[in-house]
């Protein structure tokens, strides 16, 4: 009850009726739509897949490409927030989001969101070439219509086949740069997929209660802890062979190779520490998830060291 209401019930009067006043919108607000921790992640791997494909770019070129990604990826987050803004309202981990706060209206959510990646798709197509352009908007629509609406609330699967949106930044970089999509370009794409699900089933282990209040059919809800650890570490195995194709490709040299190859027996080990944990802590869980994003970022930052290196030499 407000103050005023309060007020009027207090003096024995009723309070008149009005339509209720929504607080105005900050550009906090349309920011925290996009989702930015999770943009900077796609830009990152976008700006890496660009610097290692064949080509050259101008300056102003290269920025109006990593404009377009990262403008697409945060149209999606904030079409994703307007249709799960029922679920994020009973989460604690989203209920603070600008839509179940209250903050924005969802027709404004969506508006800004569809206008974003509508524009994104354009200027990239117009600017860059078509190959990008078309990849972008399928990067969009995939996890627009096929994570979000499609697979998240249905099957515990989700997070594997979604993970495919959140994996076409690289491949979009270099189709921005190169004009085409190679094998070499499927490869970090490839990467991301493979790391996708023992990054967010760590989440999940320790937000399974979160995600049962809301119905999300996340894996550890539906098949158990064991069984999640399980293909956790399954994943893991699978992403650390995939993480050094680039230098077997010769795409990368010897640095990447060594460095590569020591952090995903590290992140081997943060998935079987997890696979034996039977003390119901959350904290091997919470480690492997903050090593997840460490380890994706060391990656491509390796990618881009390497190949600038090899390139000046």
């Amino acid at each position: 009850m407000s103050d005023a209401s309060a007020l009027f019930e207090t003096a024995g009067a009723q309070a008149p009726a009005g339509p209720a006043i929504r607080p105005m919108s900050a550009p906090g607000d349309f920011l925290a739509l996009l989702k930015p921790r999770v943009m900077s992640l796609v830009v990152f791997s976008a700006i890496a897949g660009m610097l290692l494909a064949p080509g050259h770019l101008h300056p102003i070129l290269f920025f109006t490409s990593v404009l377009c990604i990262a403008v697409g990826a945060g149209a999606s987050g904030a079409i994703n927030m307007w249709y799960d803004r029922d679920i994020d309202a009973i989460m604690t981990r989203t209920a603070k989001r600008p839509l179940p706060s209250g903050r924005i209206a969802p027709e404004e959510a969506l508006a800004f969101g569809v206008i974003l990646a509508g524009g994104s798709v354009i200027i990239m197509g117009l600017a860059l070439n078509v190959v990008a352009a078309a990849l972008l908007a399928l990067a969009i629509g995939f996890y627009v219509f096929v994570y979000t609406v499609w697979l998240k609330r249905r099957t515990q699967q989700n997070i594997v086949i979604g993970g495919a949106a959140g994996a076409f930044p690289p491949m979009i970089g270099w189709a921005a740069m190169s004009g085409e999509v190679s094998l070499a370009s499927i490869v970090l794409f490839a990467i991301i997929f493979a790391w996708t699900p023992p990054h967010f089933w760590a989440l999940a282990l320790y937000r399974s209660e979160d995600y049962g209040r809301a119905g999300i059919p996340m894996m550890p809800n539906v098949a158990g802890h064991k069984e999640t650890k399980r293909q956790m570490l399954l994943y893991t195995l699978l992403l650390v062979p995939l993480s050094l194709a680039p230098f077997f490709m010769g795409i990368v040299g010897p640095l990447y190779g060594v460095v590569a190859s020591l952090l995903g027996l590290l992140f081997i080990a943060c998935a079987v520490r997890v696979l034996i944990d039977h003390t119901g802590s959350d904290k091997p869980a919470k480690q492997m998830f903050g090593y997840s994003i460490l380890y994706l970022f060391l990656l491509f930052a390796l990618m881009m060291v390497d190949r600038t290196a090899g390139v000046v030499a």
